[in-house]
């Protein structure tokens, strides 16, 4: 029986907000997560769940739009980075943008 027959499933829900900025170039290189923020839940998801983040940035402190990255979600956490976001395209963005607060949510699905 999948899911939409009707099998009962129960989501978990987690919240949370940080403050986040960025002093290095925006990242080119796919997997290199290592500018990023480590994020750890306030409790673990169930070993095996699928989860889900939505990030949002909560305040307004520059002019330009920050970008956000999420990367290595697992049960306990993830990773975010936030770029300036500066022009379209990967050439007019400058990476480095100052402290945003940053709002997300978790979820099983």
């Amino acid at each position: 029986m999948t899911r939409a027959e009707g099998a009962e499933t129960m989501a978990m829900i987690q919240t949370g907000r940080l403050q986040l900025n960025s002093t290095h170039p925006t990242e080119v290189t796919g997997g290199n997560t290592s500018t990023f923020t480590q994020v750890t839940f306030p409790s673990p998801f169930p070993a095996g769940a699928s989860v889900i983040v939505v990030p949002f940035v909560q305040t307004f402190n520059g002019p330009d739009t920050p970008g956000l990255r999420i990367a290595d979600v697992t049960v306990t956490g993830f990773k975010i980075r936030i770029n300036e976001l500066v022009g379209s395209g990967r050439a007019l963005s400058d990476g480095p943008h100052t402290t945003e607060t940053v709002g997300w949510i978790a979820s099983t699905v």
